[in-house]
């Protein structure tokens, strides 16, 4: 029996599977997540330099998702492999650094933990084939974003661009959306949130979202089709306002300051793409319409 064979026949095999993959993956998320705005922020300091023709000069630490060693934040020590496991070696170190015993983020173990966790809820709903690696890779990019935009308040091209275009050739296969409601979803997704920024622009003569938000909205209509937007707006709304609340009661959010809208689109996405149909069909037999 080959490895493919045993992922098929035995469900088990393949969440464990999906599980440890993702842990190792949700490692790599966190690189991402904290170098990434990093690098683009070189390279627009770069190419701002080239155009008003000032001297340019490569970086001598240059950053890269790959290439450059993890370091710890605070003392600069290099952080052997072994001490890069996902999740074990943050118990192992206590959550602390090996060399300075400066506190390690919980950002790290949460990550992978969230990663794997997702990705075995998406392998257990869709069951071993093409649906189940696509959702699941689906899934690593939301993750991507949300930690990206929840740090910084951007969501980058590099992350919504290739998941809408995944998401419209995902709809060949037929897992999730036919091709002419990806299309129709991915042109609805981004025109509504732009319908929507420009008319609280002119109502109030500020901005409330970030054209990252189009895009990504554009993703998940692109994914899940257009019949699907309305809920992930419903959802999302209703995630942010809740959220925003408690974050406005316990302090953790002063009023005025500006709260991303990203991760809540990824989350009620998410939420889509594994329940949307269990949701509208549940509401519509509570309202009586089913």
């Amino acid at each position: 029996m080959t490895v493919l064979e045993l992922l098929a026949n035995e469900p088990v095999a393949f969440l464990i599977c999906a599980g440890v993959v993702s842990l190792l993956v949700g490692s790599f998320l966190n690189v991402v997540i904290l170098r990434l705005p990093l690098m683009l922020e070189q390279a627009w300091k770069f190419s701002a330099a080239e155009i008003l023709e000032q001297p340019v000069s490569q970086p001598e630490d240059k950053i890269s998702l790959v290439a450059t060693r993890s370091a710890c934040p605070k003392c600069g020590a290099k952080i052997p492999g072994w001490h890069n496991i996902p999740v074990v070696s943050y118990l192992l170190l206590r959550g602390r650094c090996a060399a300075c015993k400066a506190g390690i983020s919980l950002q790290y173990p949460l990550v992978e933990i969230l990663t794997a966790a997702l990705s075995v809820v998406v392998a257990w709903h869709y069951g071993y084939g093409m649906a189940a690696c696509l959702a699941i890779v689906f899934t690593w990019a939301l993750i991507a974003a949300t930690g990206v935009d929840w740090r910084t308040q951007f969501l980058p091209d590099v992350i919504t661009l290739p998941l809408m275009w995944l998401g419209l050739l995902a709809s060949l296969t037929g897992s999730f959306a036919t091709p002419q409601d990806a299309i129709i979803g991915a042109a609805g997704g981004y025109l509504l949130l732009w319908g929507v920024f420009h008319a609280f622009r002119l109502i109030t003569g500020k901005e409330g979202m970030g054209y990252g938000d189009f895009k990504l909205l554009a993703a998940l209509g692109a994914w899940m089709g257009w019949q699907m937007l309305p809920l992930i707006i419903i959802l999302s709304s209703v995630a942010g306002m809740i959220i925003g609340i408690g974050m406005n009661m316990t302090g953790a959010l002063k009023r005025g300051n500006p709260m991303p809208f990203g991760p809540f689109l990824a989350i009620a996405g998410w939420l889509a793409l594994i329940a949307g149909d269990t949701i509208v069909s549940t509401y519509l037999q509570f309202a009586g319409l089913g």
